[in-house]
């Protein structure tokens, strides 16, 4: 995933200016796709809109997991070191 994927992706499909380097979110979601073998942009989802992923059991009743709080800090932590 590219920091110009992550900016069109918030620029057009979410009609929202980037406030965020996107670079460095793009880098930190990479990362955690790679750890977690899972796919990049289901990650994206589930740190912007909040989008639930069913195989990795990220909500219960509609409200974040452990394991989805868990993935959620950890692309954090990532850009934070990437920022």
């Amino acid at each position: 995933m590219t920091g110009k994927q992550v900016r069109g992706y918030i620029k057009y499909t979410l009609q929202m200016k980037p406030r965020h380097n996107v670079n460095a979110l793009a880098a930190a979601v990479t990362d955690v796709a790679e750890e977690l073998e899972y796919d990049e942009a289901e990650l994206l989802y589930l740190l912007l809109e909040n989008r639930p992923i069913d195989a990795l059991h990220t909500h219960s009743y509609g409200f974040h997991t452990a394991n989805g709080r868990h993935i959620i800090e950890t692309i954090k932590e990532k850009y934070y070191e990437y920022n």
